[in-house]
């Protein structure tokens, strides 16, 4: 009988130290991003995704908690998939993955960036002009060539281009095709917008930053943001769901101030499922 005894305090140990564990769980937004991948993150939660898990953690009455990786190569599987964290903050809405995506809460886009003193007039990849120029792209990722390296490729403007690591590094930082462009390295660039709209901002002379128009194919430039949560986390998603619907217009504040180049709902979301301009799609 005793030990009978002794093992029901045993499993109301347990029981209690999982229930303890479990509130706990519940206190905080457990989020996986990367350490060194400003403007989105950092282990210093200066980038505009911290500044959003914030937001959502405080509606929530939750306080932000983070595991930290590098976002490359499998990220999601490394980090979400296996339990590491609840909620990854940016994910293509388009992503057809194993994850759960809430419905996209901005869409950017692809950009030229350029000197305003040149007056280049960028908009779209059949310019003329475009053929002329030093054109720097990130144009091998991990997960293969960016759309501009294929935008490119497909019209044969291959000579005058000039590759950079996607990858942040101390060797390689982010900044570093937006570095080229101010100092005359290269003619422009041509880059995801939030990475562009940031940095440009730091630099000493003044660039345009233009959203790339694509005139044909089904090629996408523009892209809607999810937040990622596990499959079959239908709940918290719903929860998330409700807090972006909530602070809709604190979440647009905090990307404008870090220079996200934003686009309509209407337009990204023709864009994302057909992959080409809206008046193709009509």
């Amino acid at each position: 009988m005793f030990s009978n005894f002794l093992s029901l305090i045993v499993r109301t140990a347990i029981a209690a130290a999982a229930a303890t564990m479990s509130v706990a769980a519940a206190a905080e937004l457990r989020v996986c991003a990367d350490p060194n991948n400003l403007p989105f993150s950092n282990d210093q939660r200066e980038g505009f995704e911290n500044r959003i898990a914030e937001i959502i953690a405080s509606d929530l009455n939750l306080t932000v908690s983070y595991t930290w990786l590098a976002q490359r190569g499998s990220f999601l599987h490394k980090s979400l998939t296996v339990g590491k964290c609840d909620v990854v903050l940016t994910v293509p809405s388009a992503y057809d993955g194993s994850v759960l995506l809430t419905k996209p809460y901005y869409a950017s886009t692809y950009v030229f960036v350029y000197a305003e003193s040149r007056k280049l007039e960028l908009r779209s990849f059949d310019d003329p002009v475009l053929r002329k120029l030093k054109i720097g792209i990130h144009a091998f990722g991990e997960e293969g060539s960016s759309p501009a390296a294929i935008a490119l490729g497909n019209r044969g403007i291959v000579g005058r281009i000039v590759g950079f690591s996607p990858l942040n590094s101390g060797e390689s930082p982010s900044s570093k095709i937006i570095d080229a462009v101010a100092t005359g390295e290269i003619d422009v660039a041509i880059v995801w917008g939030p990475l562009a709209g940031y940095f440009a901002k730091s630099e000493p002379v003044k660039l345009e930053v233009v959203p790339v128009s694509p005139t044909s194919g089904s090629l996408p430039f523009v892209f809607q943001i999810s937040i990622a949560v596990r499959r079959g986390d239908s709940e918290l998603k719903r929860k998330l769901e409700e807090v972006l619907d909530r602070k809709h217009s604190d979440v647009m504040m905090v990307l404008k101030e870090y220079g996200v180049p934003l686009v309509d709902e209407e337009h990204s979301s023709t864009r994302n499922i057909t992959g080409k301009d809206k008046k193709d799609a009509d």
